[in-house]
Order: structure tokens, then C-alpha cells, then sequence
């Protein structure tokens, strides 16, 4: 189903080393949603990553590309992303990863409940959703951040920590990208807080997420200790009405 709402969308993938995923989410993400614009967003990767993306861009006028002068994180990408996208006016955001563990044809699906909701989670932890190739380890860490969120912020969202998300721009402005501290996954957590905390209104859909096959993942104890003192920060400031 092609949604009135695709036109209107940009899709934000921030890049750092990913040459052997950029040119394939490029032609799923055209392949489920042809009528959407893409945005990636390169941290100056060393491996080449943003002269492909440049060469997309170049062939496919739905292709544009935001290069950054270094690796500055995943969620300070997504809100350079986001702040372009309110600026070139778009109704909708869709946040997710160039690493193939998003499944694009999840779009169309996303867009269409977008005219209804403010928020829609691409979930892992809702009937239907799950991983693969994931082992034990990494489960639990997410299993453990996910309880830590709910229990700590009052959220009720199943999947707290996930990156796959379609956000109305009329969100995002009310949040204000300026409010947004946290500039790795941490991101996640906090946008979805600052989400609730606005009134949106969100809806969790099932999502099978994929463990990547091509390069190595960005996720390390750096990033999860970031991600707890991003959940105490948030606590605090709600508790001072900063929030």
C-alpha cells in the first residue's frame, strides 16, 4: 500500500564505516518506499562511506547527504538528520540503521499509521517482533536497559532502546532538537522520554531486527555507561521540571 504520507517523509541513516551496507539499504529502502527522500548523514567515515553516498546522491535526486567532519555520534547525527528535516519543511522522520538490521519494508506500514500517531517504534519486545543472531549476552543487556527505562522513567513502551522510529516533524519541534543532550545510543531513550513527556502519541509495531552481517558494531561499555547516566540526567531534570 503506497501511503499519501511518503512524499512528505525523509529517511535519516547516519553512516560511519559502512561501504558494504550504504548501496544495499539504499535499494530496499526504494524498493518499499519509492516515493520518500533519503538523508545519510556521514561521520567523515575512513572506509569511503560518504563518497558513495555522494555517488547515490548524484544518480538519485531522492538521495541527499550531510557530511560531518568527524565520528561525533549516533545521536547527535540523528538530530543534525532531524533539524534538516524541519528546516526543508518534511512531515515525517523516519530514524533508522544503515546497518541492515532495520528492515525497510516495514515503510509503508510505518507511514501509514503515521497519519494517526505521532510516534510509530519499529519493536522488538511486542508480540510477533524478536532478534536474530543475537546471542545470550546481548539480550540480557538490552532486556536489563529496557526494565531500567520503564522502571526509572515511568515509560511503557516495550522497547525503550530501539532506533527504528517515524517521527511526525510537529513532534520534533516541540521537543526542540536543541533540548536533546545525549549524543550516542543514549539518544534513543531520551527522545522517546522527551516524546512522551510532549503528549505524543505512539504506537508500537512488530519488528524482526537483524543482527548485522558487514562491518562491526558501534555498541560498547563507553556507549552503555553513557546510556545508564542518560536515564539518571532524565530522572533528575523531570524531577526539577526541566523536562
Amino acid at each position: 500500500m503506497k501511503s499519501k504520507n511518503a512524499s512528505k517523509t525523509i529517511i535519516v541513516v547516519p553512516t560511519y564505516n559502512e561501504k558494504g551496507n550504504i548501496n544495499t539499504i539504499y535499494e530496499k529502502i526504494f524498493r518499499a518506499s519509492q516515493l520518500s527522500h533519503l538523508l545519510i548523514v556521514d561521520d567523515n567515515s575512513p572506509d569511503g562511506t560518504g563518497k558513495i553516498a555522494d555517488g547515490l546522491a548524484r544518480k538519485d535526486k531522492r538521495v541527499q547527504v550531510l557530511h560531518r567532519p568527524g565520528k561525533q555520534g549516533l545521536g547527535s547525527a540523528y538530530v543534525a538528520g532531524m533539524r534538516f528535516a524541519i528546516e526543508k519543511g518534511y512531515r515525517n522522520v523516519i530514524a533508522m540503521d544503515a546497518d541492515l538490521s532495520h528492515d525497510p519494508a516495514n515503510l509503508p506500514r510505518m507511514l501509514e499509521l503515521s497519519e494517526k500517531y505521532d510516534l510509530v517504534i519499529g519493536s522488538r519486545y511486542v508480540k510477533d517482533g524478536g532478534m536474530v543472531n543475537w546471542n545470550a549476552r546481548r539480550f540480557l543487556i538490552s532486556q536489563l536497559a529496557n526494565l531500567y527505562c520503564r522502571w526509572f522513567l515511568g515509560l511503557r513502551q516495550a522497547d525503550c532502546s530501539g532506533g527504528f522510529k517515524c517521527y511526525r516533524a510537529d513532534l520534533l519541534r516541540k521537543i526542540g532538537m536543541e533540548n536533546i543532550f545525549a549524543k550516542g545510543y543514549s539518544f534513543q531513550v531520551e527522545i522517546l522520554f522527551r516524546a512522551v513527556r510532549a503528549g505524543a502519541k505512539v504506537i508500537e509495531i512488530p519488528i524482526i531486527f537483524v543482527n548485522r552481517h558487514v562491518g562491526e558494531s558501534k555498541l560498547n561499555f563507553g556507549e552503555l555507561w553513557q546510556f545508564f547516566l542518560t536515564v539518571l540526567k532524565l530522572r533528575w531534570r523531570a524531577w526539577l521540571g526541566r523536562v
